[in-house]
Formats: structure tokens, C-alpha cells, sequence
């Protein structure tokens, strides 16, 4: 399993924008406007654009299944989201969105051979992203496939991609990090800045606790930085997600994760954000 490591790390940094693209793109922002979101805050329909395969979620479950957001910051906007619009039309909107966003992007990079070659591929690669024990990636799996192969494409990123931070948040729990110091542990490291964490809602005073909490086990230094035996246990924990995420890739083989991996790169420009943290 060990030799599939890299394949996996290297995926998700090609697959984590394609997904993400839910949440910033600007036709997705229209659709969501359309719904009736408010688009003056990312937050809106990024939760009901993210949950809705879970069906009407409350707070608890959001939480839960997400793990570094706030309960607070959660609280604001679940369930007062299924309000606006019940959970499967959100899921239709989202096809709607990704239909858009993706056709304005891929066209011209890849040809219709490619780009069903390439939701071919991914799509093997998501049905062998076992769900036990991963609630995202699960109730994504549940979703119909649809029929075009762009948005076959992207759900299947998304599968996979939730089956990552699933399996990133078993990570967690097992080294024993709380949500704040998840975030905490990877600004220390300089893979994040604190204001790239601000909107996940935790107060000043949470966050210095979380700090706190880090340093009395030896993770910190007084500066904030990481120290030696910090950075091992982050490397620890990104090397046992790493070993959570590689079983589609195994099941797919380093020759097609490879082929997949040059028409992802040829259909999507170099992300333009940090993929630090679910």
C-alpha cells in the first residue's frame, strides 16, 4: 500500500481545485443567487452546496462530518440554509453550476475523447473510494451518476475528495487533535496563515487556547512555530490520510492514475489557493 502514498497526495492536489470550484467559481456564485442565498458571505451556500447529499443536516451532523468549523459558525447558517431551498434542489442547482463553471473552463483543453477518457478514469477511481466510515464521501457515492462527462468528472472528484478529508478527520482523532488545533498545528508549520483559518469561525481566545494546549505537549515554540517533534507529528498525521485516501488509487493502478493525472493537468490551470486543510 505504502508505494500508492505519493499517488495519493499528488491526486488530491489535482483533484482538491476541480471540486473546490463549487465554492468560488462565479457562475456557481449566480446559481446560488438564483437560489436565494445570500452571496455576500461565502458561508450560505457553501454549507448547503457541501451538505446537501447529506439531505437537511443540522448543525450537530455539519459539525460533525466537517470538523474544523466552529459549532457556532455552523449554528448561523444550519439549518436556517434548507429555508431557502430544500436539499435536492440544491443538489440539482449544483449540477447546474458545475455544468457552467466546467464549460467555460475546459472548453478548448480538452477534446470530447479526452474528456470522457478522463471521467472514465475518475470515475472507476471514486467507486473504489470505500465508504465505511466516511459520511461525505458516502452520501456523495449515494448521488446518481450524471450523464455528461465533465460533470461525471467532477462528482467523481468530489467522491473522492470527501473521502480524503474523511478519512483525514479519522487522522485526527487519532493523534488526538481537537478541530481549533488541527487548524492551529498547520499555521505552525507555515502550510497556513491564521486569516486563511479566520472564517472558520473560532474565537481569538479559542484559538489561543488551542495554541496553548499544543505547546504544553511540545508541538509549538513560544513564537508559535512548530517545533522538531510538531512537524514529525504533522508529517504523521499527513502520511496516515495519505494511507487512508490511496485505495481508489491502488484499485485504479499507477498507469491509469498517471494517464488521469496529465488530463487533469491539460484541462485545469494551476490552483490559485492553498489545499492546506479539509
Amino acid at each position: 500500500m505504502s508505494e500508492y502514498l505519493s499517488v495519493a497526495r499528488r491526486m488530491w492536489h489535482l483533484l482538491e481545485p476541480l471540486h473546490a470550484m463549487l465554492y468560488v467559481a462565479p457562475e456557481a456564485r449566480q446559481v446560488a443567487a438564483d437560489l436565494g442565498y445570500d452571496v455576500a458571505s461565502r458561508w450560505p451556500s457553501y454549507f448547503a452546496w457541501r451538505t446537501a447529499p447529506l439531505g437537511a443536516a443540522g448543525p450537530e451532523l455539519v459539525t460533525a462530518t466537517y470538523y474544523t468549523f466552529s459549532p457556532r459558525l455552523v449554528a448561523r447558517h444550519v439549518p436556517q440554509i434548507w429555508t431557502v431551498a430544500e436539499p435536492a434542489k440544491v443538489l440539482d442547482a449544483r449540477l447546474l453550476a458545475m455544468d457552467r463553471a466546467l464549460t467555460a473552463l475546459i472548453h478548448g483543453r480538452l477534446d470530447t475523447a479526452q474528456l470522457t477518457e478522463a471521467a472514465r478514469l475518475a470515475r472507476q477511481a471514486a467507486e473504489n473510494a470505500g465508504p465505511a466510515g466516511r459520511p461525505l464521501a458516502a452520501a456523495n457515492r449515494d448521488l446518481p451518476w450524471p450523464e455528461a462527462p465533465h460533470l461525471v468528472l467532477w462528482q467523481a472528484a468530489t467522491v473522492i475528495r470527501e473521502h480524503r478529508g474523511d478519512g483525514h478527520v479519522a487522522a485526527l482523532l487519532t493523534c488526538g487533535l481537537d478541530p481549533c488545533e488541527a487548524l492551529v498545528s498547520v499555521t505552525a508549520i507555515g502550510a497556513a496563515t491564521d486569516t486563511e483559518f479566520a472564517g472558520r469561525g473560532w474565537s481569538a481566545r479559542e484559538w489561543s487556547d488551542a495554541r496553548h494546549r499544543l505547546a504544553a505537549r511540545g508541538w509549538i515554540a513560544p513564537d508559535g512555530t512548530a517545533t522538531e517533534r510538531g512537524r514529525e507529528e504533522h508529517g504523521a498525521i499527513e502520511r496516515l490520510t495519505d494511507r487512508l485516501a490511496a485505495g481508489p488509487w491502488r484499485a485504479l493502478g499507477h498507469s491509469r492514475a498517471d494517464r488521469l493525472a496529465h488530463l487533469l493537468r491539460l484541462a485545469l490551470p494551476p490552483p490559485t489557493y492553498s489545499a492546506a486543510a479539509p
